[in-house]
């Protein structure tokens, strides 16, 4: 039997939130050990019961774990076949921390491509007086948003300040999602809507279903005035395909906080690539205090939920990939 004992392995955790989740575990007759990093964490997590943190390596060092509760919105590294010593344990995810941060990063990136603010600072820090550069607005276009969970309604609230801009949802079953999108479709009916998108914004988790959805096949149909702005999962996107689009100017713009493989290699040809702005998978950062904040009131909630036996509301349906209710 595991000891009753949580391990919390987070690079970013103040005194505060320390103070939070020692004492609503002491309530539970629990004790917790915190940690900078799962390097540090792992002779710990061997009786451990609960571990809360990010990466594959929490649960692949916690033979008596139950509840594992990611921090992370996605969990497609931690569902790896063999990695979770038992079937039995549950494991939750963040999903409701990040949708904030995330939308502000996808609105000021989204705003840099289209009033051209990379190419204008380039011209200042040259000393150069231009104003020839065409600009587009987020007003009166039509934003694609595939993955219509937490981020994606988190984005597509704030676009809809934009008005009259018109925004339109794809999840998986094309199941409404609140009254920021003008419209939802399933999965199956990407097709009707990426050719006419003015941008296509992904914020999918990682499913079989999901990896590769912007196909070169797709890339191909984007019209020449279009971005992307991927910060979901570099598996979402043909990043081949994309670069090659950029680079010859098929389309406007990309901005990619996510890639294929990160970090990217000194050498790759992506940090190259025209008109690409490009971040270090930093839309989700908890060094915002909200976001940290809203990351520990999940773990507490849930925490509360498993020591009185009730079911985990951030519950991950293995099989999906993700928390059930979100698409």
């Amino acid at each position: 039997m595991g000891s009753k004992k949580i391990v919390v392995s987070k690079a970013i955790l103040d005194d505060r939130n320390k103070e939070r989740i020692t004492a609503a575990a002491a309530r539970h007759g629990y004790t917790v050990e915190f940690f900078k990093t799962n390097k540090d964490a792992v002779e710990a997590l061997r009786d451990a019961e609960i571990a809360y943190g990010m990466g594959p390596k929490l649960v692949k060092h916690s033979p008596q774990l139950k509840w594992f509760c990611s921090a992370a919105a996605g969990v497609n590294n931690i569902l790896i076949d063999g990695l979770i010593a038992s079937p039995d344990v549950q494991i939750t995810c963040a999903t409701g921390s990040y949708g904030v941060t995330i939308a502000e990063h996808t609105i000021c990136v989204l705003l840099e491509m289209m009033r051209q603010l990379p190419t204008y600072a380039e011209y200042v820090r040259r000393h150069e007086w231009k104003q020839n550069l065409i600009q587009h607005s987020i007003y009166g276009s039509s934003i694609l948003i595939l993955g219509t969970g937490d981020i994606g309604q988190s984005i597509a609230r704030r676009l809809k300040a934009f008005e009259p801009a018109r925004v339109i949802g794809i999840n998986r079953s094309g199941r409404p999602a609140g009254p920021d999108f003008d419209a939802v479709y399933p999965s199956s009916q990407l097709d009707d809507h990426v050719a006419d998108a003015g941008c296509v914004i992904l914020c999918m988790p990682e499913t079989k279903e999901t990896i590769g959805i912007l196909s070169a096949e797709r890339i191909a149909t984007l019209k020449e005035t279009a971005y992307v702005v991927n910060v979901g999962r570099g598996s979402a996107i043909c990043q081949s395909a994309l670069i090659e689009a950029l680079n010859e100017g098929k389309i406007a713009g990309a901005a990619l906080d996510v890639l294929e493989h990160e970090p990217l290699e000194p050498d790759d040809p992506v940090w190259e690539t025209k008109n690409l702005l490009l971040t270090p998978h930093i839309s989700g950062q908890e060094t915002l205090q909200y976001t940290l904040d809203r990351n520990v009131d999940i773990f507490l909630e849930d925490l509360e939920n498993y020591c009185a036996g009730r079911p985990l509301k951030y519950l991950v349906d293995r099989k999906l990939g993700y928390q059930q209710k979100h698409d």
